[in-house]
């Protein structure tokens, strides 16, 4: 079983870069996020965050870093390890924490969100809870989530659709559960990845803005036109 009290204290108030690519990205290649994550560790991330057991595996293979991993599946509805099966695939990797999608929609195989917590946790790794709400992470954390990140707000019906990181939510759910509240989501500037701790984050997870040049590049490009 991973150690939790050593991982959560590995993780205060530090940063976790996700080392992910889109589907059909020139980034989303197994040694290319490995070297990316390689980076990451360099730049003195505590942690990392990946897609997929093969990609957790490798980064497992060839970084010193604990690795949050997960697995996306599909685009729409629940989709970032949506059932017990990629859960348990995703610890058999070698993820240290397996995130999983915690709103309150249907999982597509059926399960609840507690009995995916119970496989992982005997498969022996932690859980994070993806939520978009203050009631969806209190009842994460109550099912047996090791930490609860804001993820998904902004994502999911229901959740403030913003420009920037939901801030009030890390707030909010760092004064409501008694786990480490992760903010995730839309962090673009270290401004705001210090704001997300100022607010009670425990730790933050960034990665667009340091790891998907494609996104940054569409970015710049479409700012860029004459007055």
């Amino acid at each position: 079983m991973t150690d939790n009290a050593h991982l959560t204290a590995a993780l205060d108030g530090r940063l976790i870069v996700s080392c992910q690519a889109p589907p059909g990205d020139p980034m989303r290649h197994t040694s290319t996020l490995v070297r990316l994550a390689r980076a990451a560790e360099a730049g003195g991330a505590a942690a990392i965050r990946a897609n997929e057991p093969e990609v957790v595996a490798a980064i497992r293979a060839e970084v010193g870093l604990p690795v949050i991993g997960l697995w996306k599946d599909g685009d729409t509805g629940v989709y970032i390890t949506p059932t017990v099966r990629h859960a348990l695939a995703v610890a058999e990797a070698g993820a240290a924490v397996v995130a999983a999608d915690a709103t309150d929609r249907p999982r597509p195989d059926g399960s609840s969100f507690a009995e995916l917590v119970t496989a992982v946790h005997e498969a022996g790794a932690l859980v994070m809870a993806d939520v978009a709400t203050l009631a969806e992470g209190v009842k994460a954390a109550a099912e047996g989530a090791d930490f609860v990140s804001s993820t998904l707000s902004g994502y999911v019906p229901g959740s403030p659709a913003q420009d920037g990181p939901d801030l009030e939510l890390v707030e909010a759910l760092a004064a409501a559960v008694a786990v480490p509240v992760v903010a995730e989501g839309r962090i673009a500037t270290p401004q705001e990845a210090a704001q997300a701790l100022a607010r009670g984050a425990h730790s933050v997870v960034v990665g667009t803005a340091i790891t998907a040049p494609t996104a940054l590049t569409r970015h710049f490009v479409k700012s860029m036109t004459r007055p």
